[in-house]
């Protein structure tokens, strides 16, 4: 492996900074959702989903499962360009133009700076690779038999 000069450290060291502190390994690392973080699998997703529509009103709601953001070639995000990752923090719009729930707080992340969104990004890519598949995401309606978990405060009329 090439070694990194100074100021790609420095991005890197910036880009693990700012993936702690908006607190990316609580969605994105196996178990953390349920209190069990697995360190082995940082960032690698999660097994366990998170319901996006109102499970006490749905018998099915829909779940998402936050996926593996390590370079993984086949179970993460290896086939992505730096300049993917920054335009997926800003829009929630992947590398085949999918536009993603904005359960990953995208649309806070829009306003990002150039540099604070290279950086994640560059830390991302430089991760070690981790081969985790996570479940399918459901639509509400459709089961899944993977656990999820449900945040917020649902109403009803």
């Amino acid at each position: 492996m090439q070694a990194l000069s100074p100021k790609a450290e420095a991005e890197i060291r910036q880009g693990r900074y700012l993936v702690q502190l908006l607190g990316c390994g609580t969605c994105h690392t196996d178990g953390a959702l349920t209190g069990q973080p697995r360190s082995d699998r940082l960032l690698a997703g999660s097994s366990v989903g998170i319901a996006y529509s109102n499970p006490l009103l749905e018998e099915n709601p829909g779940v998402v499962f936050p996926p593996n953001l390590t370079p993984d070639q086949d179970t993460g995000i290896g086939r992505w360009s730096e300049e993917d990752i920054v335009r997926f923090l800003r829009s929630g719009m992947d590398p085949v133009a999918r536009r993603h729930l904005p359960v990953m707080p995208w649309p806070a992340y829009a306003s990002l700076s150039d540099e604070d969104a290279s950086a994640i990004a560059s830390y991302l890519k430089n991760l070690a690779p981790v081969r985790h598949r996570v479940p399918a995401n459901v639509g509400p309606g459709w089961a899944t038999s993977a656990e999820f978990v449900y945040f917020g405060v649902y109403r009803s009329q």
